[in-house]
């Protein structure tokens, strides 16, 4: 979370430790960038062979439509642990270091909210998961073409999960920065 701490120094930016999930998290980014590339390839093969060959890929609109957010939910870990979560922060860059306390409460209530919003996503997603997993549930043009419902649910379960927990392991480094003009 260097761009929280940063905010907490004076004389210029201070280097992060690496957040304690930024493994995992690079992980499933990479997982969701070659995710990006086999669905651009797949897509253009599609473009292709409809308007070319006239012979379309059958059940690509329906395999992109629920591969974006599966992507985006593979992704979210590796944005809070490069504190490249979209927020505002205008109101921690106005106060500076005139209150570093306050900087601090803002930063540590940011990341609770987003664990908190994160893991509700989870708990709302996982009955859905379940039901989708017991109920045999298929999205697509049944006798043309089909896939399975809960791996894409399961990602986003799952992606929520992860989100959370980096949300969470992100406070203590927040909590930790050296106020300014304090030693370390």
């Amino acid at each position: 979370m260097s761009v929280d701490i940063d905010l907490l120094q004076e004389g210029g930016p201070v280097t992060a430790p690496p957040h304690p999930m930024a493994r995992v998290a690079e992980v499933l980014a990479a997982i969701g960038t070659l995710w990006i590339f086999a669905l651009m390839m797949l897509v253009v093969a599609d473009v292709v062979g409809r308007n070319f060959l006239d012979a379309p890929i059958t059940g690509v609109a329906e395999f992109a439509s629920r591969s974006v957010a599966s992507i985006v939910f593979l992704t979210l870990a590796s944005a809070i642990c490069g504190g490249r979560m979209t927020r505002s922060d205008f109101v921690p860059r106005l106060l500076g270091t005139r209150a570093p306390g306050l900087v601090r409460a803002l930063e540590v209530a940011n990341a609770l909210l987003g664990m908190l919003l994160f893991a509700a996503l989870a708990v709302i997603g996982w009955p859905e998961l379940v039901s989708s997993w017991q109920g045999n549930e298929y999205f697509g043009v049944q006798g043309v073409a089909t896939m399975a419902a809960w791996p894409f649910r399961g990602l986003l379960v799952g992606g929520a999960l992860v989100a959370a927990l980096a949300y969470l392991l992100a406070i203590p480094p927040i909590w930790r920065a050296p106020q300014p003009g304090s030693a370390g």
